[in-house]
């Protein structure tokens, strides 16, 4: 207890940027968090109605494998990492990679990162209240308007499980 000291573990978004760093070599801070950002939002979405479905999971894999210099071996260890930080990454993680975001990102990624949420949150056939409550917060958060989520979310009315 008094000897040592241990280095302290590293939260669940500090993890997150390591992986992506580690996997991302060349790349500047800005698009690291970046990065980190969106899969720690998409982790979040997966996971706002308390359980990740495969399909859920298959879509979250999918879109981060969109971003190239990650490679297969970045996408499972950000799949690994999003699993075992789960309740952190989604609550309390969250606000970080929204300011990110809004630091890094003009409002046209913020946008089709909103566009990538709502169809993850769509991919096992429906949203449910909660993942809606998720993604509404979301886009305020990310400095987008309730117009902007309406419009993304028009394509998957359907899909709303409490109407």
């Amino acid at each position: 207890m008094f000897g040592r000291k241990s280095k302290p573990k590293e939260s669940g978004a500090e993890a997150l940027e390591s992986v992506v760093r580690e996997h991302m070599t060349g790349a500047d801070d800005a698009t690291v968090q970046i990065v980190a950002a969106i899969a720690g939002l998409l982790g979040g979405i997966a996971y706002a109605d308390r359980r990740v479905l495969p399909e859920e999971e298959q879509r979250l894999r999918s879109e981060l494998a969109r971003i190239h210099a990650l490679g297969e071996a970045g996408v499972d260890e950000i799949c690994k990492l999003l699993s075992s930080h789960t309740v952190a990454i989604a609550t309390t993680q969250a606000p970080r990679y929204t300011r990110a975001l809004r630091e890094h990102a003009d409002r046209e990624l913020r946008l089709e990162v909103l566009e990538t949420l709502v169809e993850l949150a769509a991919s096992d056939g429906r949203i449910t209240l909660d993942e809606v409550n998720v993604l509404r917060n979301t886009a305020t958060a990310l400095g987008l308007t309730q117009d902007d989520y309406n419009a993304v979310q028009t394509k998957h009315r359907d899909k709303l499980s409490f109407l």
